[in-house]
């Protein structure tokens, strides 16, 4: 009993000084900029280990020289009360369950439906052509706050822990850092393709342009791929890429920027 007792004080403790590791390199990055994110690494040994060759881009840009359309578009697009809340947006949250439950139940309902037409061709001795199983599709309610979290520092697995944790790392970087260190360090991060991470970057690779430099519709278009960067890379200019992007367009005009 007395050795489950010391393992589990080592274990709080240890978590203790893993959260005063996060807040030490948080609050550095009050004044340093950071080199690269967890999620950046992951895909760097992704690249050279599955395609043998690593193509990147990515260069620093200070807030002041990413075009404010960009800032706008992002805002509107991934948590327009990014200058409200304190990190984590609980109606947001709270919408995204309510939306994952509706696709659940329609998922199930076309699950149902399935089963029975099989049942029925079997009955008939009708083959029935193979069909894939309905997927419900999740849609999150994270912040840009969380994204951020979620990037610098953690792995992409889906569980109650990482999701704590995230929550806390989210609560630091609202402590530590001012919202327009958070989308900077967010924008310059940021995964807009494979290999393609950033502002800059992004506005090289699509239009040719420096960031500072990137119009309404541009700006929009890079804001619409942020959910499904990889797949959106291959169509960017798709009619739900377009339709998405006009209707970022006129929502951008009401954002509050840092």
């Amino acid at each position: 009993m007395r050795r489950l007792g010391r393992w589990l004080v080592l274990l709080v403790l240890s978590a203790i000084a893993l959260q005063g590791v996060f807040v030490l390199r948080i609050g550095l990055m009050r004044f340093v900029d950071p080199e690269s994110t967890t999620f950046q690494r992951s895909e760097f040994w992704r690249l050279a280990t599955e395609r043998h060759e690593v193509l990147w881009s990515q260069r620093w840009r200070s807030y002041d020289r990413i075009a404010a359309t960009l800032k706008r578009a992002v805002i509107a697009s991934e948590d327009a009360s990014f200058t409200d809340h304190g990190g984590v947006d609980w109606e947001a949250i709270e919408k995204a369950w309510e939306r994952n439950q509706r696709a659940e139940a329609r998922a199930e309902k076309l699950q149902a439906q399935l089963e029975t037409q099989q049942q029925r061709r079997a009955a008939s001795a009708r083959p029935a052509p193979p069909r894939a199983a309905p997927v419900a599709k999740i849609v999150g309610g994270s912040t840009i706050s969380q994204q951020l979290a979620k990037n610098l520092f953690l792995s992409g697995e889906r569980s109650l822990a990482r999701k704590g944790q995230e929550f806390a790392i989210t609560f630091m970087l609202e402590a530590l850092l001012d919202k327009e260190r958070i989308l900077a360090i967010y924008l310059n991060n940021v995964e807009w393709g494979e290999g393609v991470f950033g502002a800059q970057a992004a506005a090289r690779h699509y239009f040719r342009v420096d960031a500072d430099q990137l119009g309404a519709m541009q700006a929009a278009r890079l804001a619409v791929m942020l959910p499904a960067p990889k797949r959106f890379e291959k169509r960017p200019g798709s009619a739900y890429v377009s339709g998405r992007a006009a209707t970022i367009v006129s929502r951008m005009g009401s954002v509050e920027l840092p």
